[in-house]
């Protein structure tokens, strides 16, 4: 074996021995990742369940019932009142008792019967803009399933046949917990390769290890290996509770998501690298990892939030991050089953920002107690 790997086998085993003493890194290791994908799985949804209206109905006819039923029927709409006039739905909605409203005008069902046009009034809480809309949307579906129960003439001209594809049921928990997943791993792993020279300054071993016959890039990828090791475990770890508690499927390649992973996990340990390099010093290096891990990860990475959708210049930034390359390989493996003819450009992007940070870390590392 070349001499080059013999040392870059021992700063990888040093390295490993030093992880495995920590407790604190164990837990952050393997027993966060749990933890976030149960708090940001179950607590971040945008379902929409037993949304409670009020309904005034000016009408009393069988269609406007009808039409009440539908919007109960579909899960996402209870009546918790009905009410009498329509200052009382606004009111309901300041004490926090409905969040939407139901207002059926007089001669509806007359309408209908005619094959005219028939219309109602929903009034939604906008102060949730997100509820309100994903609520909108639940209200047009039952209402064209309530307006093609009440009569041939009621069946609009044109009638959509709407199928979704790859998530069939909408459910949330499978846009969310892709994503996720390489948001709660791209966070941890730069928290963790923050103290990793830092820890060395600060113990006083920085002159040991400059005083071994080894370059800087051995160093670099030394320290770095023990970590992408642990980071592939910490994805697994995740796929598996993801698969179990919400119900993730695998379509893809495994060897493909694992192949994004390498890239991915070099990219963000080697932002920690560097940022322990610089600093020096393991609280401030923690703080600064904190900083640039969880907000470019939750907000730049089309997590939540579709990069395309963005101002320009955080669309442009949004390209160093490597999460944004990564939450659309998990979604595309998991969901829609790509491989890597389809992701070429993912894989791409991860290549070139694992590269940068990965070559301004070895740069960085000088060997002076400077």
């Amino acid at each position: 074996m070349p001499p080059f790997f013999q040392r870059l086998g021992a700063l990888a085993y040093k390295e490993l021995l030093h992880m495995l003493r920590d407790q604190q890194v164990i837990y952050l290791a393997l027993g966060m990742p749990l933890v976030m994908l149960l708090l940001f799985g179950y607590a971040v949804s945008f379902d929409v369940d037993e949304l409670p209206i009020a309904v005034l109905d000016h009408d009393g006819s069988a269609a406007a019932r009808r039409l009440v039923r539908g919007l109960e029927a579909s899960d996402a709409f209870v009546v918790r009142d009905r009410v009498r006039e329509a200052a009382a739905i606004e009111a309901l909605m300041r004490r926090g008792t409905i969040r939407a409203g139901v207002v059926i005008p007089a001669g509806f069902a007359r309408r209908l019967a005619r094959g005219e046009q028939a219309s109602y009034q929903l009034l939604l809480d906008g102060a949730d803009g997100t509820t309100a809309r994903i609520a909108l949307g639940y209200a047009f579906g039952a209402t064209a399933a309530a307006a093609s129960d009440a009569g041939r003439g009621a069946v609009p001209l044109l009638e959509p046949r709407v199928r979704a594809l790859f998530n069939p049921a909408l459910r949330s928990a499978l846009f969310i917990v892709p994503g996720l997943a390489a948001v709660i791993i791209g966070i941890l792993a730069v928290l963790m390769s923050t103290i990793t020279v830092a820890r060395e300054w600060e113990r006083g071993s920085m002159e040991q290890l400059f005083a071994t016959p080894v370059d800087r890039l051995a160093v670099v990828l030394g320290k770095l290996l023990p970590y992408v090791a642990i980071g592939l475990l910490q994805l697994l770890l995740v796929l598996t509770a993801g698969a179990w508690l919400f119900g993730v499927p695998l379509r893809g390649s495994l060897a493909t998501l694992l192949a994004a992973a390498v890239l991915f996990l070099a990219g963000v340990l080697g932002q920690g690298l560097l940022i322990s390099m610089v600093t020096r010093n393991q609280q401030v290096a923690t703080q600064l990892g904190a900083i640039s891990g969880v907000l470019p990860n939750l907000l730049l990475s089309g997590f939540i939030f579709p990069p395309d959708n963005m101002p320009l210049p955080l669309r442009v930034l949004s390209h160093a991050v490597p999460a944004r390359y990564m939450v659309a390989v998990m979604r595309g493996v998991l969901l829609q089953g790509q491989r890597l003819p389809q992701l070429w450009p993912q894989f791409l992007g991860l290549a070139l920002v694992a590269a940068a940070f990965l070559t301004i870390s070895t740069l960085a590392f000088r060997r002076s107690l400077d």
